[in-house]
């Protein structure tokens, strides 16, 4: 710490990109603020690592879009940054009609709630008064997998827009809790005519301009402080915190949680209920290639890997996977998509030769719970089926294509959900910190306070969450951190 300051308006515990968020909000806002990050950066699962010895290409192993940014934040916060559109996907040649009006229809459900995302909650009648039934039905009402198998006679297409629910998500298309269904909608909500879009030089540069944002407006960032504790009542709270095995006590009026909710309840007091632990559910492949390998279908590389190129994604293939996960087997094929930012960002590679790219294979179907007892066989084994099932669109294997470390090694990096939560602290390594609930309230839900309107309440009214365990902080938006900021100055 710059000083021995023992009290503060607001202390943020964690420095992902929400915490950042929620900083640099509320020091803009004159209030004195403390961020308070375990490792020894931030940015969290926003952050762009250096993988491949001897290369100088920055990828993300946890998130590969920035692609719920709104860009109002980024203007709130004057962030020094690019948000580039994603190379726009090739259009399904089968049920290609459909296609357009499934897309239609979802942009039409997307563009009233991404309205909404920076607003005080609105009831799920406000925002079904503003949809058709019929996509109301198709998209929120039921199981989306009725939707496409009536809308689509192409499997492959039907699998096209399923694997967009199942990113993080271990559901059926058919799941009557719908699940699947919110992922759907998060992962179409900042979608624009281009795509996602990606913040120019990968996701650390956006947790590094966050990071400078709340710097500049006051806020003092500490990073390698883990907090172990949070007491208070509902007039405010105190944080304990270690550094380089000193203790430390922070009192403030408020205290923002960018960390799991199931992690907070614990640093509040509650013990470990493995029953409500969250489980992750995604296989990441990091490859780096010398060359983009040829397609089977024929279309140049450069086409099919703009976008997002699906993997084993047909409808039936999915639900076979979903019901080998079920029974405890790793999935025979591993389903997923890929996603090639180096297309859309040459910027990611560093100074990498012309041809080079770098993939990123989001593998589904894969929950912690098949890496129990040999992680290492079952990590290997769970690589090699996605490997193979990658293989399936290629006219050549992707090994072949890969670039070689500085040690001679294949440039090839997997992430289980184990390692996620080793390395991020996020329970069962789930990228959403928990299953994603509706962006809209109940109803009937109690909306008294400014915590509950904006959706990051707790049991303690001093204590907020502002991470993607927010009411809508799923996926890298900032949409959590900006909420609880803005519920903390509704409350002065």
């Amino acid at each position: 710490m710059s000083s021995e300051q023992t009290a503060y308006d607001v202390t943020v515990v964690g420095g992902g990109h929400n915490g950042l968020v929620a900083a640099a909000y509320l020091a803009r806002a004159g209030l004195s603020v403390l961020v308070l990050e375990r490792l020894d950066h931030v940015g969290g699962a926003a952050a762009s690592v250096d993988t491949f010895p001897g290369h100088g290409a920055r990828v993300s192993r946890y998130s590969a879009l920035g692609s719920l940014l709104p860009e109002s934040l980024v203007s709130d916060l004057e962030l020094d940054l690019e948000l580039r559109p994603q190379h726009a996907p090739r259009a399904p040649d089968a049920d290609a009609e459909a296609w357009r009006s499934f897309r239609a229809d979802v942009d039409e459900l997307s563009r009233v709630v991404a309205a909404s995302l920076l607003e005080p909650l609105p009831t799920e009648r406000a925002i079904r008064g503003q949809v058709p039934e019929d996509i109301w039905d198709d998209l929120v009402g039921r199981p989306l997998g009725a939707a496409l198998e009536r809308r689509f006679t192409d499997d492959g297409v039907r699998g096209r827009a399923a694997s967009e629910a199942l990113i993080g998500t271990f559901a059926s298309l058919h799941d009557p809790s719908l699940a699947q269904n919110r992922s759907f909608l998060y992962h179409q909500l900042g979608r624009g005519p281009g795509g996602w879009r990606l913040p120019v030089g990968g996701p650390g540069v956006l947790a590094e301009a966050l990071a400078r944002a709340a710097s500049d407006a006051g806020a003092e960032i500490v990073t390698a402080a883990g907090a172990s504790a949070i007491r208070g009542d509902d007039d405010g709270a105190e944080v304990t915190w270690h550094r380089q095995g000193e203790t430390h006590t922070v009192r403030s009026r408020h205290v923002l949680g960018d960390v799991a909710p199931w992690v907070q309840r614990i640093l509040m007091g509650d013990g470990e209920d493995a029953e409500t632990k969250p489980e992750g559910s995604q296989l990441v492949l990091n490859l780096l290639l010398d060359r983009l390998p040829q397609l089977r279908s024929g279309v140049d590389p450069r086409v099919a890997f703009a976008g997002t190129l699906p993997v084993a994604s047909d409808l039936d293939r999915l639900e076979a996977a979903y019901a080998d996960a079920t029974e405890g087997r790793l999935p025979s094929t591993i389903p997923g998509r890929l996603d090639c930012p180096s297309l859309s960002d040459p910027q990611v590679l560093g100074d990498a030769p012309d041809g080079m790219h770098a993939l990123t294979f989001l593998g589904a179907h894969t929950p912690a719970a098949l890496f129990e007892g040999d992680r290492d066989a079952a990590k290997a084994e769970a690589v090699d089926r996605a490997i193979t099932a990658i293989n399936e669109l290629l006219a050549e294997p992707i090994m072949s294509c890969l670039a070689t470390d500085a040690d001679g090694r294949p440039c090839v990096a997997a992430t289980i959900p184990q390692e996620a939560e080793a390395e991020l602290a996020m329970p069962g390594g789930h990228l959403f910190h928990g299953d994603l609930e509706w962006p809209w309230a109940s109803n009937r839900a109690r909306l008294d306070t400014p915590a509950q309107q904006w959706g990051v309440q707790t049991v303690l009214g001093s204590v907020l969450v502002c991470g993607s365990g927010a009411r809508r902080g799923g996926g890298v938006s900032g949409v959590g951190g900006h909420n609880a900021a803005h519920a903390v100055l509704a409350s002065r």
